[in-house]
């Protein structure tokens, strides 16, 4: 058991990216909304994604190589449609997730100082995304892998007792019944939300090819990160990610609901709101533990995706160009943080529609990636003793179907 103890790391990792805007954000409106409503749907498409999750660390671990060389044995243009789906969306989700971490330390931590550049006026908000990039720059490139491991390990354990206690407080707090009945939206903006809602729960499901980055790069540190070891590791962060999930759509439930508030589209603002209709429900005591849930939650999203996405864009691009030397990691995450500012300095007010653009793109492309993800760790390219069992083959099958379905009727109700 301890020898499985040290080698959680990946998986944790992937409950830090993916306990993020689908938890904070979208659980929470979900549970403000429907209630308990839509608890139907957070299960039902953690269950339908975990196979296609679970293959990036098994691939990783059972051949010694990504996804993404994976996906190159599978042909150039499979490898290439991820490239491009990849570009088209990394800068969005960047952006999103930093836009809720800078509002929350906005809220949490105070207003800092404004300052001009050229033109234009950058704001309390905006400021703390650039402290927030650089921190993150920091932590990347001075402590690389092995500080993001440990650091993500205290992350998730604050996390999960600060939403824990939350959770207890908002339920001694409640004296109205809960309402279990399940409801399936029926009009398009009810439908847009649950599509969406869906989209990140508990993450795109390109974070797998992350996941078996990071199982790499893991199993360069410790030489012992095996096949079992990388599922235990990958069930305890997924279960995390389900179980805080559950926490947050209840904190909406029992404590936003039928409340009449509207939230707001700006980061700031919507990060004001959130806090403080918790600690207007629960107590100013509550402030401090409500405090560090939302920011913890947010701020490991911000983290995982900054070392995410620039790791695999420098792996596809050296796949595709073998240019590794020029469009590296250094100059993947340099590209992204400034994107980031670039998009948010002008779409700082638009935080709702940035991530609804985000979470639907997501979705809508989960059946690209779960169809390549089941074809390749059933292919020649994975070792016969690592294929999916019988029982995650017909899960996987019944995922693809509930992905594309999902999708199709979404695309026909617009």
């Amino acid at each position: 058991m301890i020898a499985k103890l040290k080698n959680l790391g990946p998986g944790l990792l992937f409950a830090g990216a993916a306990i993020g805007v689908s938890h904070l954000v979208q659980s929470t409106r979900a549970g403000a909304d429907f209630g308990l409503g839509l608890l139907w749907a957070l299960l039902l498409v953690n269950i339908c994604k975990y196979p296609f999750f679970q293959f990036g660390p098994r691939y990783a671990t059972a051949t010694g190589e990504s996804l993404l060389e994976g996906y190159n044995k599978l042909g150039k243009g499979v490898l290439a449609t991820y490239y491009i789906l990849n570009l088209a969306i990394m800068f969005t989700i960047q952006t999103a997730v930093t836009i809720v971490t800078a509002g929350l330390a906005a809220s949490l931590f105070g207003d800092i100082a404004t300052f001009n550049i050229g033109t234009k006026t950058v704001t309390s908000t905006e400021t703390w995304t650039i402290i927030i990039l650089i921190t993150c720059l920091s932590i990347l490139t001075l402590g690389k892998y092995k500080i993001l491991d440990r650091l993500m390990k205290i992350i998730i354990i604050t996390l999960t007792i600060s939403t824990f206690l939350a959770v207890c407080i908002a339920f001694s707090n409640n004296n109205e019944p809960i309402i279990f009945k399940q409801i399936l939206p029926s009009n398009s903006l009810e439908i847009g939300f649950l599509i969406a809602f869906m989209g990140w729960m508990p993450a795109p499901l390109d974070v797998a090819v992350w996941q078996s980055l990071w199982a790499i790069e893991k199993n360069k540190e410790t030489k012992t990160y095996s096949p079992k070891s990388a599922l235990f590791d990958f069930n305890i962060g997924y279960i995390s990610a389900i179980l805080i999930g559950i926490g947050f759509l209840l904190l909406g439930t029992l404590v936003m609901f039928h409340s009449g508030e509207t939230f707001s589209n700006s980061a700031s603002v919507f990060s004001g709101q959130l806090v403080n209709m918790y600690t207007k429900n629960l107590g100013n005591w509550a402030y401090i533990i409500i405090g560090v849930a939302a920011f913890t939650t947010m701020f490991s999203t911000t983290l995982t995706t900054l070392d995410a996405s620039p790791r695999a864009m420098a792996k596809t691009t050296s796949l595709l160009f073998k240019k590794s030397s020029k469009f590296n990691y250094t100059f993947w995450i340099a590209l992204l943080s400034i994107g980031t500012v670039f998009i948010f300095l002008f779409l700082a007010s638009e935080m709702g529609l940035l991530i609804k653009v985000a979470t639907i793109l997501s979705f809508i492309t989960a059946p690209f990636y779960a169809i390549i993800n089941y074809i390749l760790i059933s292919s020649k390219h994975t070792p016969k003793e690592w294929h999916p069992s019988k029982k995650l083959h017909l899960l996987s099958l019944f995922g693809i179907v509930f992905l594309i379905g999902f999708s199709v009727w979404y695309l026909i109700s617009l």
